[in-house]
């Protein structure tokens, strides 16, 4: 009975570590750890998030001196590590789909990998240009890639404004806003020259986010 509360109790300290690490893989492409790996991440956000819960309660009553929100109370308490391990997870995404850290690293020539599961997610983040797809049946097919797989080996491409490259029968895609393409019937990839019209701050906003650029 009395190890069946210290592992209630262990999980319970565990706890705001996988909401983290929860969170945090709902906002990266990277592919979810082993059960081991996933307990070890628990662990280490676990650690951080008590850490910052510990200096919070000062913090905040000190910033009540000037800024009242409420009282800091045992409710608080208990809802302060789920709410740090919400923004703990969140901002590690954030880093993460940045290549935030590996970028610093990168500068100070330690390393020159980069945060991204791969180099074929690196490449889509970082060139958004129009692409050309070279299916496995010999067709290619250009387009802006709104959507695309985070590996090679699974997944599909959702292709804005598509059109076959030297095919006749382009015809049959006129009026065709998207076409979806799975990742498995394609070869290889081509990134055109970013040389659209229209490049005005909001246009790259736009583009950005993935939306098809201004012609």
């Amino acid at each position: 009975m009395a190890l069946s509360e210290q592992l209630i109790s262990f999980l319970q300290f565990l706890l705001p570590g996988f909401l983290a690490a929860w969170v945090f893989y709902g906002f990266v492409p990277h592919t979810k750890p082993n059960q081991f790996e996933r307990i070890i991440e628990a662990l280490v956000f676990t650690l951080i998030i008590q850490a910052i819960v510990r200096i919070e309660e000062p913090l905040f009553l000190w910033i009540g001196q000037w800024i009242s929100i409420g009282e800091w109370t045992r409710q608080s308490e208990a809802l302060a590590p789920s709410a740090t391990a919400i923004v703990i997870g969140i901002t590690f995404a954030f880093c993460v789909n940045k290549d935030f850290p590996h970028w610093i690293l990168r500068l100070v020539g330690m390393t020159r990998e980069t945060t991204g599961p791969n180099e074929w997610f690196r490449a889509f983040y970082e060139d958004v240009t129009y692409i050309v797809l070279h299916l496995k049946d010999g067709r290619r097919l250009y387009g802006w890639p709104a959507r695309f797989p985070s590996t090679p080996n699974s997944g599909e491409f959702v292709i804005r404004y598509p059109a076959w490259v030297h095919v006749a029968d382009n015809e049959d895609l006129k009026d065709v806003t998207s076409i979806l393409i799975s990742a498995t019937e394609v070869e290889w990839v081509e990134f055109l020259r970013k040389d659209w019209k229209g490049n005005g701050k909001w246009q790259k906003i736009w583009r950005r986010w993935w939306k098809a650029p201004y012609q």
